[in-house]
């Protein structure tokens, strides 16, 4: 199930927890000697992988999506290797959006399958070595997760933070929101991307710069990039009545927010922790809710993925609701140094093969 963040995690507040601390510091420890463990293969393709420094969402999978979808405008062939979050199935297999449901291989997966062949292993090396023995190997994998794992060799790692929450109180698990101390982590990575607003509400993909940019650019030499999450097609519709949001992502309240930038009389709203798997429970509230103040209802393309497919008032909600395909949004210069990053790692890794 997906850890509950407390809300002190975002404070610095640590000193009130000592056994807590401690154990924090032990996390921490086992952390760094496992991330420095030497990577058991070398996939014969390059290996980008999209990760972050703290438990719960900052929006890797989209990253992962503008990612892929910058290489196949390059001329790339990108796959996908994901954990499969959530899925029930356990093994290293390629996902089929005709057969699987998120119960199966998790709601990422599925949405990245959408785009580009996707592998679901919770064995990194499994899962690369399955997608490059295919009649049709990728010519670039793209990792969603795995910054910590160091099974499967990376040859670009770029690190998600989110523009609001930061990586919190800079402790580790499960004193904070760090999976390992923050410069063991700072030292794995090329690049990093902030997305969303920063703390002082400007668009960080439209020029503003946010706190938490600024004090990443003081501690990491690489480049600290900025996105922000916006609507992949136009929400008119948003303006035809009143609205029930709900969304189980790492930062629901960002969604919420772009519904009323965009014109959406939001009235209502849920919040779920990510990957929630909704119930009969969650279902009935949620639409009789709606029916109670004649509202439609919108959700987030990541969580109507896990309601399809589902039987009951789950599956109801799955044909009632509205979803909002999201994507991530550079700024011009932003999106040259990302094209940079990726134009000279392929080179590179292209350069050392025989």
């Amino acid at each position: 199930m997906p850890l509950e963040e407390p809300r002190w995690w975002y404070r610095d507040d640590g000193h009130r927890r000592p056994l807590i601390g401690l154990a924090g510091q032990a996390v921490g420890m086992l952390a760094v000697r496992r991330m420095r463990q030497v990577p058991r293969w070398r996939a014969p393709v390059p290996v980008i992988c999209i990760g972050n420094f703290t438990a719960g969402g900052t929006g890797k999978t989209p990253l992962a999506l503008l990612v892929a979808a910058m290489l196949a405008a390059a001329g790339e062939r990108p796959a996908f290797l994901t954990r499969g979050y959530g899925g029930r199935s356990g093994r290293t297999r390629m996902v089929d959006r005709s057969l699987d449901t998120a119960r199966d291989v998790g709601d990422e997966a599925l949405m990245l399958a959408g785009r580009a062949p996707t592998c679901v292993s919770a064995d990194r090396v499994a899962g690369a070595r399955l997608l490059c023995e295919r009649d049709d190997p990728p010519t670039v994998i793209v990792m969603d997760d795995g910054l910590q794992n160091p099974a499967l060799a990376k040859d670009l790692t770029i690190a998600v933070v989110d523009g609001v929450r930061g990586i919190g109180n800079a402790r580790v698990l499960p004193a904070g929101p760090l999976r390992a101390p923050i410069e063991a982590q700072l030292a794995l990575v090329s690049a990093i991307v902030v997305n969303g607003r920063g703390e002082d509400g400007r668009d960080v993909a439209s020029g503003g710069e946010g706190d938490i940019a600024t004090k990443l650019r003081g501690r990491f030499p690489g480049p600290v990039l900025s996105v922000a999450a916006e609507p992949s097609e136009p929400l008119d519709w948003l303006r035809s009545g009143s609205w029930i949001a709900f969304a189980g992502i790492g930062n629901p309240q960002r969604f919420f927010d772009m519904l009323r930038r965009h014109g959406g009389d939001v009235v209502h709203t849920f919040a779920f922790s990510d990957h929630h798997a909704f119930s009969e429970r969650d279902a009935a509230e949620l639409l009789d809710t709606a029916q109670s103040v004649q509202a439609g209802l919108v959700t987030t393309e990541k969580d109507q993925v896990r309601l399809i497919g589902s039987p009951g008032r789950c599956g109801e909600l799955a044909d009632k609701v509205r979803s909002v395909p999201i994507r991530l949004t550079l700024g011009d210069e932003h999106r040259r140094r990302l094209e940079g990053l990726l134009e000279g790692t392929l080179s590179a890794r292209r350069r050392q093969s025989p």
